[in-house]
């Protein structure tokens, strides 16, 4: 079984331990892959996201998964693209890496992302992967709990640049 894998799907059908949700600082839903993963879990996850009191850009908490095939969904709010010069870069790494560290905490060996800051946040896709895949594959090394890892990709553009990204780890 490969550690890593990127594939071309829906996150809120990846059957796993826990999927991570593109969020936004306040938590509560929003558009793209925050809205569907909301829209999927039912309003149970957005009932418990009001008493975690938002989350602060490149941090990550967890709720459980409700109605989706996963067990918890780990939101993360990621960067702005604000043109590179605003630690965009860092804070993105951190998205992937403060995630996989909560999965851990909580025992979850298979986890699924999203291109977290890749849509409505503008982060350029093909700077965007080469930091996810990299952070990924560095926790993969070091972590006895979290065994697996997918990049669910939303369309076959953004799997294209996972998959270039990878091949240049």
């Amino acid at each position: 079984m490969e550690k890593f894998t990127i594939i071309l799907g829906d996150i809120t059908k990846i059957k796993t331990d826990a999927i991570v949700n593109a969020a936004n600082t306040t938590l509560l839903g929003g558009g793209g892959v925050d809205g569907a993963i909301h829209r999927a879990a039912g309003p149970q996850l957005l009932a418990e996201c009001r008493t975690l009191h938002g989350c602060p850009t490149g941090q990550a908490k967890i709720t459980k998964g409700y109605r989706l095939p996963a067990n918890y969904v780990i939101h993360t709010p990621g960067p702005i693209w604000r043109g590179g010069s605003c630690n965009e870069r860092n804070l993105l790494r951190n998205c992937y890496a403060n995630s996989l560290a909560l999965a851990e905490t909580y025992g979850c060996r298979t986890v699924a992302f999203p291109s977290i800051s890749t849509g409505i946040y503008h982060f350029p896709l093909d700077l965007a992967a080469p930091v996810a895949c990299r952070t990924i594959l560095d926790f993969l090394q070091k972590s006895a709990i979290v065994t697996k890892v997918q990049m669910v990709c939303f369309d076959e553009q953004t799997k294209q640049a996972y998959d270039q990204a990878f091949m240049n780890c």
